[in-house]
Parts: C-alpha cells; sequence; structure tokens
C-alpha cells in the first residue's frame, strides 16, 4: 500500500542490473533510507521520508490511475534516483490523509497511508536489456543548450549487426516536426528547443531500431515524453472591469458578484491553482472593509452593514488573483476592478420644505396653477422612490382642487378643477401630505414634515348676469297682433357685493317678431305670429336675448326665449293634383283627389269635396266619389266626353271651426285610351286640342322639312368631294385672272401661339404705306415700328431679276420683327383694299410703247397669257 525507501532504492538498483529479470520485490541487500530525500512531479502527492505517499490537498481526483514522477536524492545530494510510479484504488473511495508542504511527518490522526498499489512498467513480462524505456520527463522552459539528451536507446543485438535507430510521431516525422532527433548510430534521442506545455504537454513516439538492409530487428517501442509544468504564466481574469449592485443597508453576507480568473498553466498543480484577494477598496465610508471575497471561487460579499447610496453610491474595489495558491512571495499575480453600484431604496421619506403655503385665484378660472408645493427627497431622483405623490386630507369638500406632481422638480402644482364663486368661498383652508408611489422600506417611519396647510384666497371678478330660466317656454295662440306683451324676461347678477344695472337687448330674432324692453326685460310683439312661418321648427319660435352690467369691463349673459304657437284655423286646404288625365268613355276608373292644409289637427281632414253649384257643366260631366275623409275619386258622370282640355272646379272645406273653404280647378286631359285604359299618343295630342287634319297637316310639314334638311347636307358633301378633287392649278387657258392657290400649311406647333393677335388685323388706314416708297407689304401687317427695307423693284427687270428679288423678299421677311410666328402670304406692290382707278384700262402708262416684252415668254405657263398680251401675241 505505500513504498518505503528501502524499497524505491531496491527497485531501482534491481530493475537497473536486472533489466532482463523479473522483479518479484526482493531487496536483500538494500542498505535502508537513511539520509534520503523524495520529490514528487505530480504537486497533488507528497513523498514522506519513510517512502508513505499521500495526498497534498483536498478534492484529488482518484476515478482512474494516476502516473507521476518520484526522484529520490541522497544526503550530500551527489546522486539521483527517478522512476515512474502508477497509482491505482485498491478499495472503495474514502478520506485520504492529507501532507501539508510544511509536514514531513503525517500527523496521529492520519498515519493511514494511501491504499495504492504500485505498478511498473513491464512487470510480468520479460524485456530486453536497454530496451526498457520509462517515461521520460522534460521541464518546459529549459534554457538548454540545445540539442539536449534524453535518453540513450540500444539494443543488445548491436553487437553482432549494425543497428540504425529511428523514431516517429508527432514531434518527430509529423507536425511540429524536429522537435525531437535521435541518432541513428548511437540511439541518443535529443531535444532540439525549449517546450512549452500550454501548447503540448505531451508527445508519444514510438522507437525503432532496423539493420543495414532495413530490417527490424527490435520491436519498436513506445517512448512517453511528458513537459513538466512551470509557473510561467500569470492569471488572466476573464473581464478587466466588473459591474455588479447591491441594495443600500444591505445585511452582512449578502452576495454582489463573481470574478473569474484563468491561468494556462496545469490547475492540477500550484502552478495553475488561482487565489483571490481584494488589494483596495475605495471610499473608505462608512469604513474601509464592507466587502470580503471567496479566495477560491471569487464571490464577493457584504462583510458589514452601512451601505448608504445617499452617502456613497459606488464602490471600486481591485481584486488580485494570484497561482500557486494564492502564495504572494513567489506565485504571479494580476488584478482587475470590481464596480459596485449601491442601489437605492425607499429609506428616505419626503419632507415638504415649510409648513404653511399660500396662493390666490380668480373666481371662475378653471385649470390654473395656484399654488407651488416644494419637497426634499435624498432618493434617487426620478425614481418611484423619490417621486412624490400630493394628497389633500381637508378643506375641501367640494373637490375644486387637485394637486399635480411636476415630474421635472417634484413640486406639487395645486390645480384649479372646478370654478370657486367668490360669492360662496372667498378662501379655502386645504391640508395636504405628500408621499412617495411605493411604500417606505422597513422599519423606516414616516417624517413629521409630510403634511403642509395651503391658503387659498378668492378674487372677486365681474360675473355676467344670467337669466334666471334659460331657455323660457311660453304658450300662445298663432295670430297674436302686433304690440301685444307676452312675457318679461329678467336677468340676475351674481356679483351680490357690487351695486350694478342690468340693460337688456335683443341678440337673434330670425323673423323680426318681438322687441324688449332695455330696463324692465319686458318682451312685446311686433309683428302677427304665425305658426305657418318657416321660423317655426315644430310650433316653436326662438328668440335669444342680451342682458350686460355696467361693470368693469362690461359683462353680458345670453338667455332663450322659446314660443310655443299653437294652431288656428288661418289656412284653407289646396286641392292636390292639378293635373290628370282620364279616358273619353267611362269605364269606371277615376282620378284620385286630395287635400293639403298648412294647419294641424283638428283644423284639416276630413275634408269635404263638392262640384260648384253654379257650373252645370261640371255637374253634367263629372262626379265625385268619397274613398276616405281625406280623398275622393273625380270620374265621368256621362258614358263619353269628347277628348280636349278641361277645367273642373271643385271646392275644398276643411273641420276647422269655423271651417275654411278653397276653390280651386284641376286640368283634365281626356283622351281615348289603348285597351289596358292607357291614353295612345294621338290621343294624347288630340286632347290637347287639335283635329285629326290639323295633326296629319304637322306631321306632312315635319317630314317635308326633314327631307329638305337630308338634301342639303347631301349636296353640301357632294360640293366638298368635287372640291376637293379640283385641281390646285388652273390653266391659263380657261382663267385669265391671277389666282392664289391655298395649301393646307400648319404654324409652327405650340411655339408659335406666343404673339400679338393685333397684327393679323386688316389695316384700316393706308396713309402709312403711302407715303413710303415701293416694296413689299404684307396683307395681315399693321406696323408700329420702322420697318425693314425691302428690296425695290426695278423699273425694266430682266428675266433673272424676278427671282433674285424673291428671294430678297423672302431674306427680309425672315429677318422681319413685325412679322407674325407663322407662314404668311405676302404681296408685292401693295395698293391698299380698294383701287381709286375704275379699272385698269383708265391707268396712263408712262411707256413710249417701243419697250419689249419678250422676257415674259421665259417666265414659265403661268405668264403666257400675259406674254400673249404684251409680246405682240394673236390675242393683243
Amino acid at each position: 500500500s505505500y513504498i518505503t525507501a528501502k524499497h524505491f532504492l531496491c527497485v531501482i538498483l534491481l530493475c537497473k542490473s536486472l533489466a532482463l529479470v523479473n522483479c518479484h520485490m526482493k531487496f536483500n541487500g538494500c542498505s535502508g533510507n537513511q539520509g534520503v530525500a523524495f520529490e514528487s512531479s505530480n504537486p497533488s502527492f507528497r513523498v514522506a521520508k519513510d517512502g508513505s505517499i499521500y495526498t497534498s490537498h483536498d478534492g484529488v481526483n482518484l476515478a482512474k490511475p494516476v502516473q507521476f514522477l518520484v526522484i529520490a536524492h541522497n544526503h550530500p545530494n551527489t546522486h539521483s534516483w527517478e522512476t515512474t510510479v502508477q497509482l491505482a484504488l485498491d478499495g472503495p473511495p474514502r478520506v485520504l490523509p492529507v501532507l501539508t508542504a510544511n509536514q514531513q511527518e503525517v500527523p496521529s490522526n492520519q498515519q493511514t497511508p494511501v491504499p495504492f498499489s504500485i505498478r511498473f512498467p513491464g512487470k510480468h513480462r520479460r524485456h530486453k536489456r536497454d530496451w526498457v524505456i520509462p517515461p521520460i520527463n522534460v521541464p518546459e522552459n529549459s534554457r538548454g543548450p540545445f540539442p539536449q539528451i534524453l535518453v540513450s536507446i540500444r539494443s543488445d543485438k548491436d553487437k553482432s549487426n549494425q543497428i540504425r535507430y529511428s523514431i516517429t510521431g508527432v514531434g518527430a516525422d509529423q507536425p511540429p516536426n524536429e522537435v525531437f532527433k535521435i541518432d541513428p548510430v548511437t540511439g541518443k534521442m535529443f531535444v532540439t528547443k525549449p517546450m512549452d506545455r500550454e501548447e503540448r504537454s505531451f508527445y508519444h513516439l514510438r522507437a525503432h531500431a532496423v539493420d543495414m538492409n532495413g530490417i527490424q530487428v527490435e520491436t519498436p517501442i513506445d517512448l512517453y515524453i511528458y513537459v513538466i509544468d512551470m509557473n510561467d504564466n500569470r492569471p488572466e481574469f476573464q473581464n478587466q472591469v466588473y459591474n455588479g449592485s447591491v441594495l443600500e443597508n444591505a445585511r452582512p453576507g449578502t452576495y454582489v458578484m463573481t470574478v473569474t480568473a484563468n491561468d494556462a498553466d496545469d490547475n492540477a498543480t500550484s502552478n495553475g491553482m488561482v487565489q483571490y484577494l481584494i488589494k483596495s477598496e475605495l471610499p473608505h465610508s462608512p469604513n474601509s472593509h464592507l466587502f470580503t471575497i471567496n479566495s477560491l471561487t471569487g464571490d464577493i460579499a457584504t462583510v458589514a452593514a452601512g451601505l448608504d447610496r445617499e452617502k456613497v453610491s459606488q464602490y471600486t474595489l481591485i481584486v488580485q488573483a494570484t497561482d500557486m495558491e494564492g502564495v504572494q512571495s513567489y506565485g504571479l499575480s494580476n488584478t482587475a476592478t470590481a464596480i459596485i453600484t449601491v442601489i437605492d431604496i425607499n429609506d428616505n421619506p419626503p419632507e415638504l420644505t415649510d409648513t404653511t403655503f399660500s396662493g390666490e385665484v380668480q373666481e371662475n378660472k378653471v385649470g390654473v396653477v395656484v399654488a407651488n408645493l416644494t419637497v426634499l427627497d435624498r432618493d434617487q431622483p426620478h425614481t418611484p422612490n423619490w417621486n412624490a405623490v400630493y394628497k389633500i386630507l381637508s378643506g375641501d369638500s367640494f373637490n375644486h382642487f387637485t394637486i399635480r406632481t411636476n415630474p421635472e422638480n417634484n413640486d406639487g402644482m395645486v390645480t384649479v378643477v372646478k370654478a370657486v364663486d367668490y360669492e360662496q368661498n372667498r378662501a379655502f383652508m386645504l391640508n395636504v401630505a405628500v408621499y412617495n408611489q411605493v411604500p417606505l422600506a422597513n422599519n423606516i417611519p414616516s417624517s413629521m414634515q409630510h403634511t403642509a396647510g395651503v391658503t387659498i384666497s378668492v378674487q372677486d371678478v365681474n360675473e355676467p348676469p344670467y337669466f334666471l330660466n334659460s331657455p323660457k317656454l311660453i304658450r300662445f295662440q298663432e295670430g297674436v297682433p302686433a304690440g301685444t306683451s307676452i312675457a318679461t324676461f329678467p336677468a340676475k347678477d351674481p356679483d351680490i357685493f357690487m351695486q350694478q344695472s342690468i340693460r337688456y337687448a335683443k341678440l337673434a330674432d330670425p323673423a323680426n317678431w318681438l322687441t324688449i324692453n332695455a330696463t324692465s326685460g319686458q318682451i312685446t310683439t311686433t309683428a302677427i305670429l304665425d305658426r305657418e312661418s318657416v321660423y317655426v321648427k315644430n310650433n316653436i319660435y326662438e328668440a335669444t336675448f342680451l342682458a350686460t352690467d355696467n361693470g368693469y369691463p362690461p359683462a353680458s349673459g345670453t338667455g332663450t326665449l322659446q314660443i310655443y304657437l299653437t294652431d288656428v284655423n288661418d289656412n284653407p286646404p289646396t286641392l292636390l293634383p292639378r293635373q290628370a288625365q282620364i279616358c273619353e268613355r267611362s269605364n269606371g276608373h277615376g282620378i284620385n283627389l286630395t287635400a293639403s292644409d298648412a294647419d294641424t289637427d283638428p283644423n284639416v281632414g276630413p275634408f269635404i269635396f263638392e262640384l260648384p253649384l253654379y257650373h252645370t257643366s261640371a255637374r253634367r260631366n263629372w262626379t265625385i266619389t268619397r274613398i276616405n275623409g281625406d280623398n275622393v275619386r273625380l270620374g265621368l258622370r256621362i258614358h263619353y266626353l269628347e277628348s280636349g282640355v278641361y277645367e273642373v272646379p271643385i271646392t275644398v272645406t276643411d273641420s276647422g271651426n269655423p271651417p275654411l273653404s278653397n276653390q280651386s280647378s284641376i286640368t283634365v286631359k281626356v283622351c281615348p285610351c289603348d285597351e289596358n285604359g292607357d291614353c295612345t299618343t294621338l290621343g294624347a295630342v288630340a286632347a290637347a286640342g287639335l283635329g285629326t287634319g290639323a295633326i296629319i297637316a304637322i306631321l306632312i310639314c315635319i317630314i317635308i322639312l326633314l327631307s329638305m334638311v337630308l338634301l342639303f347636307v347631301v349636296w353640301m358633301k357632294r360640293r366638298e368631294k368635287e372640291r376637293q378633287n379640283k385641281q390646285l392649278l388652273i390653266d391659263p387657258e380657261d382663267d385669265v385672272r391671277d389666282n392664289i392657290l391655298k395649301y393646307d400649311e400648319e404654324g409652327g406647333g405650340e411655339e408659335d401661339q406666343d404673339y400679338d393677335l393685333s397684327q393679323l388685323q386688316q389695316p384700316e388706314s393706308l396713309d402709312h404705306i403711302i407715303g413710303k416708297g415701293p416694296g413689299v407689304r404684307r396683307v395681315d401687317e399693321r406696323p408700329v415700328i420702322p420697318e425693314s427695307q425691302y428690296p425695290i423693284r426695278p423699273m425694266v427687270p430682266h428675266p433673272g431679276d424676278i427671282g433674285d428679288f424673291i428671294n430678297e423678299g423672302l431674306r427680309a421677311a425672315d429677318n422681319d420683327p413685325t412679322a407674325p410666328p407663322y407662314d404668311s402670304l405676302l404681296v408685292f406692290d401693295y395698293e391698299g383694299s380698294g383701287s381709286t382707278a375704275g379699272s385698269v384700262s383708265s391707268l396712263n402708262s408712262s411707256s413710249t410703247g417701243d419697250q419689249s416684252y419678250d422676257y415674259l415668254n421665259d417666265w414659265g405657263p403661268r405668264f403666257k397669257k400675259l406674254a400673249d398680251m404684251y409680246g405682240g401675241g394673236d390675242d393683243d
């Protein structure tokens, strides 16, 4: 279960000298363990002086076998021995003894050694000499020199054969390559550079031995190389700044936050075991040690009471993490900042800054702030712990006031929500209290200054008079004559402490039927009241009156008078309808008649319909049959009545007291009907008063008129078609007149629309033209500015000059500023709208008679007739 120094040394010696012989743990001849010190490569285990192995701390994981290196030194420290020990549990798990770094002996209550079994690699298996290689431990960050020998590999067959050694695996022939090398002849294996356990902590190589022909002479052996950790990495915090919070007045032991640091070194050794401590804590209020930290977990908690946000709202802690199990003397350290915010609780009640407040308000004002209550609360502003809520405890039984909180400064604004009346209350004495939105924290009493008195004075103002009962309803019969006093409509001034008079005036009287006395308020009619007027709605007529006092400034109020007009029978009934038609032969059908009356019950129906006694023809031809109280049927008394239009007089009498009658006439068209009893079209025309012959004559005239219109339209279309088919140029032999040909020319579009229409007018006078020399003129021109100089026609033209003359005129017209913005006709040698000569033959020629006109023959066919006339042809 444990190994003694004697056993240890014996194992080393025997295995060194008898590598090919099984070790049966026979240690005869060993000299004991005097002056021998043991050292373990695994800090979780320590070896006592007697060779017993103990765990160095709690929590060592022994679920799997543990393998580590044990080194033995003699007392003069001239020799050392090392071997690999593998520990495995022999029995069920139990509490293991712990041997601390300062203890060389186990305490008496922990004398039970670790129940481990020691297994040597290769036990119960034969190995050839020098071909059994124990695990190799290489410390990281070695300073060299390099290459540094690690182990020598040798086969006993090298005496008879030349052996070549090689290694394979990660670090040899696999990346990272050439970390380890072996001398192929001597079998010495080297490490070529410093190792870093944080990059790779374990290497597994295989050693090979072959002869010169490459034939394997030994079974490949496994080489296990462990990189021994050194404390070369500082702990690193996950964050440089940690933020936490804690409620003020928190009890000691209250958890605040956790800080965490990681060490890249082996956490199974002291190199990677980190512990925490608080280096500094600021500010030192109320004392310098309010927080503590768990050295193993990094949990920060309160250690004392006294946190008060109103005094200190934030604490800054410098936390240090140190490896080597927190030993400051040789462990590596790092620091981080922990910021702890103290969270506010409602531990400060609001306090009013004064015991009394005052304000004033004008009567009848609503929505105004009359007083401002200031409050002091030391809790965090703009939080429920700070926000104030005000309440009126007494003094406002009719709820005239409310207190709203100003969200910016927490003040209480006393506001009028219901108008106050100076004549009823000249002042208010309010008792108010202030609270927070949330209750006070436990065991926090309310302040003595959370209540105060508020005095509000009411100011008197000139209030408008008011009518005692508005609207006021009175009843009268319609037809009341003008000048009748119908009511007195008084108003009252609410300002009882002011001696003021009231004057009345009419504000709205749609029909202008009323007037009011300016001082007494007596209302008198100025016209007859008519219930049937358009200004009466549902038998009620409304008028509005104004009452004004003589205060400063004057105030006025309005009142409405409603007159309910009862009906009298003052409107006779009216016959409906006024026009109808009936068949000329009596077929049992008739015309349904009724009547309308502007009055109401009982001055309306039932109505009486009668034919006048004096109208004998009507009584002879027509008859009235009652249907109900308001409807009758008018029909033919005789079997046949000639078609035509008849005026049938009918007298209608209502049921009023006294009754009113009205004689009306209904226009009845008598016409022939078809089998359905409907008037035919011809019959409707005949009923209008025309005979059959007249109707036929009218129809014939209509047909003739339509035919003439049709012929005229056909003739116009034919003429238009002939005009389109006519040649544009007329043969000079057929027409001796000069002709102007009209082409379908169009203007320049929308760009030519911006011009002066006055330029298109025909000149009324030629005075401005007669005084000018000959040249080119426009028919539609009326110059208002100096004209462009057009070319002057030569007295004796040459045939070639005509084209030049026309081209020059065209250029002058294009540059003429008075020209309209569209193409127009140019007229040469314009002579006005009328000639002063009777005919061309009356003009005297200035020619001597010997002038030659032969050049006219060169001007083309259009001038052929002129050339024949002046050129000495057959027609001159």
